[in-house]
């Protein structure tokens, strides 16, 4: 069965409108916060040469990052882009929901031979884009659960996900630079009497890299949810995403992948899940590049029943 290219449109409720503008908003106060911390511990710790070489250090990690964005992503997974001919059906649908989402062009379509279930999506604009699914998405959903794996990354992509999580990526690298070029300075440097105090610079440096990570996460999290959020908009049914993640989920928890934790941000879940305790839950979702798969269900199919109501 074909994607129908013009489904019913799905009434938008207030409340799901305002959760919308709540994650952009929350996405860029996220961005703003890591800024701002940068700038704070460049000044702390390094002083004006430190904030200097940070401030160089995060732009050119940024500017690398992002404009080889969709090269270094598809060379980590081993993936091929899929030929003409292949996966036919595939192609289909990326174009169909492509075109639903306005892209002039849709993206190119990658495949890996990863036998964990998971998807991801990259490139710096629209022009450049890439959808990459591995080899076990494709063995255990069926043809609606893969509509709504690629609506979710089509998703990622028209909300420019890649240009913002490069930018905290490069943010975050920058601060745990300047962070470790103080704390060298701090124990191998000398005492001076007009400079920060040793045992503030040595603080700030173990806490600051670990408090960067948090916030990356937490922007991480907050773009996944508003990539299922457009995902299921595209469909018109939240449905074939919410089937996907669970299969999603439980499968990848049994079939490990060999990737770069630098990389797991990019995946439609997290390739590196593992299990943990109850009662450490909680604080370990603090440290989680994705949000936990019950949370995203339930707002999927929480919209489901605002719009239907």
């Amino acid at each position: 069965m074909n994607l129908p290219m013009n489904p019913p449109a799905t009434p938008r409720s207030t409340s799901v409108g305002s959760s919308a503008t709540f994650n952009t908003v929350k996405t860029f106060t996220l961005l703003a916060g890591l800024g701002g911390f940068f700038v704070l511990i460049g000044s702390l710790l390094g002083g004006p040469t430190g904030l200097v070489i940070g401030l160089l250090l995060g732009l050119g990690l940024v500017g690398m990052s992002y404009w080889n964005s969709d090269r270094l992503a598809v060379r980590a997974a081993r993936a091929r882009e899929v030929q003409p001919g292949e996966l036919d059906w595939l192609h289909d649908d990326l174009r169909a929901i492509a075109a639903r989402a306005g892209m002039a062009t849709p993206p190119r379509l990658f495949i890996s031979p990863d036998q964990q279930p998971n998807a991801f999506a990259t490139g710096r604009n629209e022009a450049n884009s890439v959808v990459c699914v591995t080899d076990g998405l494709l063995r255990i959903l069926d043809r609606n659960e893969v509509r709504g794996v690629v609506a979710h990354e089509v998703g990622h992509i028209t909300n420019r996900d890649i240009l913002i999580g490069s930018i905290a990526a490069a943010v975050a690298t920058g601060i745990s630079a300047i962070a470790n070029m103080a704390m060298f300075a701090g124990l191998f440097g000398g005492s001076r009497n007009d400079g920060p105090n040793p045992a503030v610079v040595l603080l700030l440096a173990l806490v600051a890299p670990i408090a960067a990570s948090v916030m990356q996460m937490a922007l991480s999290r907050s773009r996944e949810y508003e990539a299922d959020r457009v995902g299921a908009e595209l469909l018109g049914d939240p449905r074939p995403l919410a089937n996907a993640l669970v299969k999603l989920d439980a499968t990848s928890r049994r079939v490990p992948m060999d990737v770069d934790p630098a990389h797991a941000t990019a995946y439609i879940v997290n390739p590196l899940t593992g299990r943990k305790s109850d009662r450490a839950a909680q604080f370990a979702n603090l440290f989680q590049t994705h949000p936990p798969i019950e949370d995203r269900i339930a707002r999927l199919l929480g919209t489901q029943a605002i719009a239907s109501a």
